[in-house]
């Protein structure tokens, strides 16, 4: 018994000892994209803020690109459990376990919960050609003519993808839009504003500037509340506003460890996570970028992974439904 309670005693002491040495060289935030897009600008915000909240910290961006955002997941996911390597990430942890029938990883299986960041909303777009104004209008004229028109997204699996999929399912079409995939949203938008397609749903970082210059028409907001407090977006209304039950998508941020990471490290890293989502300036810079930094139960790990882990199965569903796969 005094044996037991020896090892016992070591491996505390062994655990605390770790998290007090923490970190012990430079903090990777692997983002799955390539530099210069939102979730890289929404790491490499956050890194700067929270080396300021970890003592002798030196945080680095790296980013790891492919197959859906997955290569770079599955790089944290097999990386050293003692948190100098972390995942940022958006909303794909939980679309590509609807779209990847074969992960190389188990997205709540093979991670520790950090925390959330912020929330990027959504705007149903149309062509400046379509007959409608209002979203009434704009929903009844798709379901009059869902299958003479052409929904963009920038590729399978991205964010524009993923509205466009939820969308329709919702309101329940008889005929789907003919669906046209672009190799980013900067080619869908250019052929959205030019007319060659005709609907478009993206986050609001790529639409804001296009409704205020009047080059498409904006019908509604994703997020489960009118964006009152938005100089752009507080004239349209939410879907849900408009009768979708239970409708509120956004391109949400979250942070992650691999398995196993010490809890003392993991408080570490969330204490300072949730200072920086209090942060001033990283409020601000996150409001230029059309997104909302997260203050509910997300910011702990218990609620990130309970709400990733119901996006997970929203999504599947629609991804079932749709039978779109990126494999």
């Amino acid at each position: 018994m005094k044996k037991l309670v020896t090892l016992a005693l070591g491996a505390t002491l062994s655990v605390t000892a770790f998290a007090q040495a923490f970190p012990s060289k430079p903090i990777s935030f692997v983002v799955p994209f390539a530099a210069g897009g939102p979730t890289d600008l929404v790491a490499r915000q956050l890194a700067e803020t929270m080396r300021k909240y970890i003592p002798n910290s030196n945080i680095v961006v790296e980013n790891a690109t492919g197959a859906g955002g997955t290569i770079g997941a599955a790089k944290v996911a097999r990386s050293p459990a003692d948190g100098h390597t972390l995942l940022v990430w958006h909303i794909g942890m939980a679309a590509t376990a609807g779209l990847y029938r074969k992960l190389p990883y188990k997205p709540l299986e093979d991670f520790e919960y950090v925390g959330m960041i912020n929330d990027v909303p959504m705007t149903l777009l149309g062509s400046t050609k379509l007959n409608a104004n209002t979203y009434r209008d704009f929903e009844a004229y798709i379901r009059a003519n869902g299958g003479k028109l052409n929904l963009a997204h920038a590729g399978l699996g991205s964010a524009s993808h993923l509205c466009g999929l939820m969308w329709q399912h919702a309101v329940k079409l008889d005929k789907s839009m003919t669906t046209i995939a672009y190799r980013g949203t900067g080619p869908a938008m250019n052929d959205l504003i030019g007319g060659q397609v005709d609907v478009m749903c993206d986050q609001t970082t790529n639409t804001t500037a296009q409704i205020e210059g009047g080059r498409v028409k904006a019908f509604a907001v994703t997020t489960a509340k009118p964006l009152s407090g938005h100089p752009v977006l507080k004239h349209y209304p939410s879907l849900q506003e408009m009768g979708l039950r239970g409708f509120n998508l956004t391109i949400w941020h979250g942070l992650y460890a691999p398995k196993g990471t010490p809890a003392p490290v993991l408080k570490t890293i969330n204490d300072a996570l949730v200072k920086s989502l209090k942060d001033p300036e990283f409020i601000k810079k996150q409001e230029e970028l059309g997104a909302l930094v997260v203050t509910d139960a997300r910011v702990t790990p218990e609620g990130h992974k309970k709400f990733v882990s119901d996006q997970i199965n929203q999504l599947k569903t629609v991804i079932d439904a749709a039978g779109q796969y990126a494999d």
